[in-house]
């Protein structure tokens, strides 16, 4: 989902961090309370990949293994999706805390830090879910980890602008959202058919199977915290701000921008087409996972965590990733108005795949496949309209910070449906569930077709960079 991330200029060769504030830059070369001289330009290819694999895969745990592992210690799926939807909170909020962080310390320090704190949060939810409070501990280290996760998200971006020069970060730009969708594979995909195989080799030891993996992504993460704090370099303009901005300072600015966002035309509009254009997808999300490994009995699909690391986590992304490239790219040269009905039909209409499958309910891995590729394919499709439309609706002053407000109601659009969306098909059953899903894509077109756009927009850019939240 981040779906979180990619805001700058607003084009991919300027991604600078939300509502951090122009200026900031020439400081003296005091970092963390010490004085060090400036270092060497480090090669970009040495922190760039595993910055932004570090930055994925914590988005990963907090907004699908935190299903997995609830769905399989036996929660009903209103439980499941209730407690995992409220875990997208720290991602609608960040543009709240977010310039706060320019008071204390530098964003390397932060980057490192929480790299620090995600593994502890990993070990947190590896110890706690093998004791009887598995539930109220697992999530309170998950909560940790999307905050850390959040804040890393803030620290990371920012630093990518500070770190590489203009050159530089435009080459790097495609670079880094290949790692963060490595990322999603590994923990969509590798991850649960590893927990999976552990099951088998531990007759079915679901705890102690995703302790190990847990205890295994700790290590990750120290290892990260240990090699970014070698390598990452220490650029001039990353130094503690204490002596520039003031928390007094940044929260008037912060109302300054805030109010300016809701005076925008078409504000009422481009909110509610925010938080619905993708309802039908954010139904769909949480109760797919669970409605693709739910027994036939209860009228699921019965895959093994094997098969389903394989559908949803391989064969799911790669069809998200291919829409996504292939709808930037039609965007980037007709532009968003021309492509806004195809996108919007694409994100809605390909969801019949899951009507065809709790009603047909294939036993061929091939159907199922083919099924989850399409609707993950339209879905990276018509994400591309979303995405590119909050970029024309932060055009103007504030453009960077307005960005980072959009992308919080983008999180709030995920986690409001989320909240009722097991229930609901707790009730109605899976098959009139996904019916339900088709009948509320009417309302994507609804708020579609009162978007006032410029048909010149988008047109002759490369806006590669700004979609890598198509993680989502």
């Amino acid at each position: 989902m981040q779906d979180q991330s990619d805001n700058s200029e607003l084009n991919n060769k300027t991604i600078k961090h939300p509502l951090h504030s122009e200026g900031l830059g020439e400081a003296p070369s005091k970092r963390d309370g010490f004085e060090k001289a400036p270092s060497k330009h480090r090669n970009p290819w040495a922190w760039v990949p595993s910055l932004y694999f570090a930055e994925g895969l914590p988005y990963v745990a907090v907004t699908l293994l935190s299903i997995e592992i609830f769905m399989q210690m036996g929660l009903s799926d209103a439980e499941v999706t209730f407690y995992t939807s409220w875990l997208y909170l720290p991602w609608v909020i960040k543009p709240f805390w977010s310039p706060f962080l320019d008071l204390f310390k530098t964003k390397r320090w932060w980057i490192v830090t929480m790299e620090l704190l995600l593994g502890a949060a990993y070990a947190g939810v590896a110890f706690t879910i093998q004791t009887d409070w598995w539930l109220q501990g697992s999530l309170c280290f998950f909560w940790l980890m999307a905050f850390s996760s959040a804040t890393h998200d803030v620290a990371a971006d920012g630093f990518y602008m500070m770190g590489l020069n203009e050159h530089e970060q435009a080459f790097f730009v495609g670079i880094r959202s290949t790692f963060y969708r490595l990322s999603m594979i590994v923990g969509k995909g590798v991850l649960i058919m590893f927990a999976g195989v552990l099951q088998v080799v531990f007759r079915n030891g679901i705890q102690f199977s995703w302790g190990l993996i847990f205890y295994g992504l700790t290590g990750l993460f120290i290892a990260f915290y240990l090699y970014h704090n070698f390598v990452l370099p220490r650029p001039k303009e990353d130094a503690n701000h204490e002596e520039n901005k003031t928390a007094h300072d940044i929260f008037y600015g912060f109302v300054e921008t805030f109010v300016s966002f809701f005076k925008k035309k078409q504000i009422i509009v481009a909110i509610l087409f925010m938080m619905l254009f993708r309802l039908p997808e954010a139904l769909l999300t949480p109760v797919s996972q669970l409605f693709l490994q739910a027994q036939p009995s209860r009228g699921g699909l019965g895959l093994s965590p094997q098969e389903f690391g394989l559908v949803n986590g391989t064969v799911g992304v790669i069809g998200l990733l291919a829409g996504g490239i292939i709808g930037g790219m039609l965007a980037s040269r007709d532009g968003l108005k021309r492509w806004l009905w195809p996108m919007t039909a694409a994100i809605t209409i390909p969801n019949i795949a899951y009507v065809y499958l709790a009603y047909v309910m294939p036993e061929s891995l091939f159907a199922i496949n083919a099924a989850v590729f399409i609707e993950n394919f339209g879905y990276g499709f018509g994400f591309t309209a979303y995405m590119l439309f909050l970029i024309y609706f932060s055009q103007g002053e504030h453009k960077t910070s307005h960005y980072a407000l959009c992308t919080g109601f983008m999180a709030l659009s995920m986690m409001v449906p989320g909240l009722f969306a097991g229930a609901l098909a707790q009730t109605v059953g899976y098959r009139m569930f996904f019916v339900i899903v088709m009948i509320s894509c009417l309302l994507p077109f609804i708020v579609a077709q009162y978007l006032k756009i410029d048909p010149h927009f988008g047109k002759g850019e490369d806006n590669e960079g700004l979609l890598e939240e198509v993680e989502e």
